[in-house]
C-alpha cells in the first residue's frame, strides 16, 4: 500500500535570480495545491514580480527549479508551459473586439472563428460576466471590463496555471473592489491554480487562500491572512501586515518599558532575559485606561483620525509614538491619557532589536 502524500501541484524550489550585482530573489521556495490561489505580497523591490516572471518563463533562474504536476518546466519556453498570464496593463489588442482578443489565445491560430473557437470565446466571456460583448472593441469598454477580457483570454486555452501581475492596479478604488469580487468568482469557478502579484494587502487578503510575503528577495512567511496577522514569523511581517507601532523594550518574559510598565507580549523570535527588543503594537492591542494602573504608559494625544464607529489616536509617550484604536470620543487632541494592553485585542509581538 502506497501511503505517500500527493505532490503539490506547483512547486518553486530555491529560486535564485541576479541582475548584475543585484540579488533579486534569494532561495524562494513555495508550494501550491491544485486550485489554490496564492498572493505574492511585498513592497516595491521585494522580488515578487521577478518570481512571477521566473514562473512564467520570461526570466531564467540562476538556481532552483519550477515543477508543475511533478514536471520540471524550469528550462521550458513560456509558450510550452501552458500557463495563462494577465499583465498589469492587460496587453489587449486595441484594434480587435473583445471576442477576437479572447480567440487570439486559442490553439487554432487566433482569431479564426471555427465553431469550437466561437463556443469557447462565448463560454469564457460568460465566465467573465461579459456575455454579449463579443463584438465590442476593447477601446469602447471600461477598465474593469478590459481586465475581465484579459482574464477570459488567459483562460481560453485551458492553462494549467494562471499568473496575474498587479491585475487591478489600473482601476480606481470603487471599480477595483467590484472587479476583485468578480475576478475571484471566475477563478474559483474554473478551479485553476493561481499566483498573483500585488502590493495591496486588502487585495491579497481578499483574493488569496494564502499569502506569500516577500522582502528583499526573501520569502518571509507564507500563511492565511489570519495567520499572518495573528502569528507573524518575522519583525518585517509584523510591521508590514496591518497597522502597527514599534517601541523599544527590555525582554523579561514580558515587555518592560525601562523601569516602568510591563506588558504581556508574544515573542516573535527567541529572546534572552534582559535582551533589548522591539515591541510591535497593533492599534487593536492597546486601549485607554480610565484610571491609574501599574501597567499604564502615560502619553499625550497628538492626533485623531476619525474612522466611522472607531478612531485612530496617535499618542506620544516617553517610550515612543504609538497608535490606539478606540471609540471616536474616547479622547481629544491634547488630552493626557494612560495606554494599557487591551483585554480582548491581540497581544503585541516582541522581536530582537534590529532583527
Amino acid at each position: 500500500m502506497n501511503n505517500a502524500l500527493p505532490m503539490p501541484f506547483l512547486i518553486l524550489e530555491g529560486l535564485e535570480k541576479r541582475f548584475g550585482d543585484a540579488r533579486v530573489t534569494r532561495g524562494v521556495s513555495l508550494a501550491a495545491e491544485k486550485g489554490e490561489i496564492i498572493a505574492l505580497l511585498g513592497p516595491s523591490g521585494s522580488g515578487k514580480t521577478t518570481v512571477l516572471r521566473l514562473v512564467a518563463g520570461f526570466e531564467v533562474p540562476d538556481a532552483g527549479r519550477i515543477l508543475v504536476e511533478d514536471e520540471d518546466v524550469t528550462a521550458l519556453a513560456p509558450e510550452r508551459r501552458r500557463f495563462g498570464m494577465v499583465f498589469q496593463h492587460y496587453a489587449l489588442f486595441p484594434h480587435m473586439t473583445a471576442g477576437e482578443n479572447v480567440a487570439f489565445g486559442l490553439a487554432d491560430g487566433g482569431g479564426r472563428r471555427s465553431a469550437a473557437a466561437a463556443a469557447r470565446v462565448a463560454e469564457m466571456l460568460a465566465l467573465a460576466g461579459l456575455s454579449g460583448f463579443e463584438n465590442r472593441r476593447v477601446t469602447e469598454i471600461s477598465g474593469g471590463q478590459q481586465q475581465r477580457v484579459a482574464l477570459a483570454r488567459a483562460l481560453a486555452p485551458s492553462p494549467r496555471v494562471l499568473l496575474l501581475d498587479e491585475p487591478l492596479s489600473n482601476l480606481d478604488p470603487g471599480l477595483r473592489e467590484r472587479t476583485r469580487r468578480e475576478l475571484k468568482r471566475a477563478i474559483r469557478k474554473v478551479g485553476i491554480t493561481t499566483l498573483f502579484v500585488t502590493h495591496e494587502q486588502e487585495e491579497a487578503f481578499e483574493l488569496g487562500d494564502r499569502v506569500a510575503v516577500l522582502d528583499g528577495g526573501r520569502l518571509e512567511q507564507v500563511g492565511t491572512p489570519e495567520e499572518l496577522f495573528e502569528r507573524p514569523a518575522t519583525r518585517f511581517v509584523a510591521t508590514f501586515i496591518g497597522r502597527s507601532s514599534v517601541l523599544p523594550v527590555v525582554w523579561s518574559g514580558a515587555a518592560r518599558f525601562g523601569e516602568g510598565a510591563v506588558w504581556p507580549a508574544v515573542a516573535g523570535a527567541p529572546l534572552e532575559h534582559g535582551a533589548a527588543a522591539d515591541l510591535v503594537v497593533r492599534p487593536e492591542s492597546v486601549a485607554f485606561a480610565p484610571e491609574p494602573r501599574s501597567d499604564g504608559l502615560p502619553g499625550l494625544v497628538g492626533e485623531r483620525r476619525f474612522a466611522g464607529r472607531t478612531a485612530y489616536f496617535r499618542v506620544e509617550t516617553a517610550a515612543g509614538e504609538l497608535e490606539v484604536l478606540a471609540a471616536p470620543h474616547a479622547a481629544r487632541v491634547g488630552d493626557r491619557v494612560l495606554v494599557v494592553p487591551s483585554a480582548d485585542g491581540p497581544k503585541p509581538w516582541a522581536f530582537p532589536r534590529g532583527a
